[in-house]
């Protein structure tokens, strides 16, 4: 299938969820939406789950590359950020929590919502790599560990709890989380604490 046609049937499934939810997501309406034939569609996706599925790693919408900022810290604020994006800022703040949320009540759409954070993590994991490569990680932290505490506390905080995410979140999370993760300081080192956003005044906890 054509990118450009794929991404406009993507589209059309992930705005459908975002209005009418998992139950009112149906493959006649994104056919409609997108002006692609249900025929072509059910021929590459045999189910809605199978076509979310697909949209939820594959769309634009919700794309994501890893960030390198050269620093552990910077890429972990950076991955965080896009996190609350994500859950604060419609489509896809609505398209996440209607996805997650049917994913209890639906086996299939559970499976789909695995394979987006397996995704995720797999593009994650580069920020690790590097980190080991510069000494800023010791080799026995948990890099998926790292990102459960990080983006969990998002989620608690923005959807379970409802509230407001300061504009410090972000540094306050990663701070909290690579206390206990990070390597001993090497002579000439920086220290965790020590670095760009970790330091007495920077407005950290």
């Amino acid at each position: 299938m054509a990118p450009r046609k794929e991404q406009q049937i993507f589209q059309a499934t992930l705005e459908l969820l975002a209005a009418k939810g998992y139950e009112g997501l149906t493959v006649e309406g994104v056919a409609e939406r997108s002006g692609v034939n249900k025929t072509t569609i059910y021929r590459w996706w045999p189910s809605k789950a199978a076509l979310l599925a697909a949209a939820l790693v594959k769309a634009d919408l919700l794309a994501m590359e890893p960030p390198d900022t050269g620093s552990l810290s910077g890429d972990l604020e950076a991955l965080v950020q896009r996190v609350v994006v994500l859950l604060t800022r419609p489509p896809a703040a609505d398209i996440a929590v209607a996805a997650l949320g049917a994913a209890a009540h639906h086996p299939e759409l559970a499976t789909a919502a695995q394979h987006f954070f397996a995704d995720r993590f797999a593009r994650e994991e580069a920020v690790f790599d590097r980190a080991r490569r510069r000494g800023e990680l010791s080799d026995t932290a948990d890099p998926l560990l790292i990102m459960d505490l990080l983006a969990g506390a998002v989620w608690l905080r923005a959807v379970f709890r409802g509230l407001p995410l300061d504009d410090d979140f972000a540094a306050k999370a990663v701070s909290a989380v690579l206390d206990g993760s990070a390597s001993p300081a090497r002579p000439g080192s920086v220290s965790p604490r020590a670095r760009p956003g970790f330091g007495p005044g920077s407005g950290t906890a």
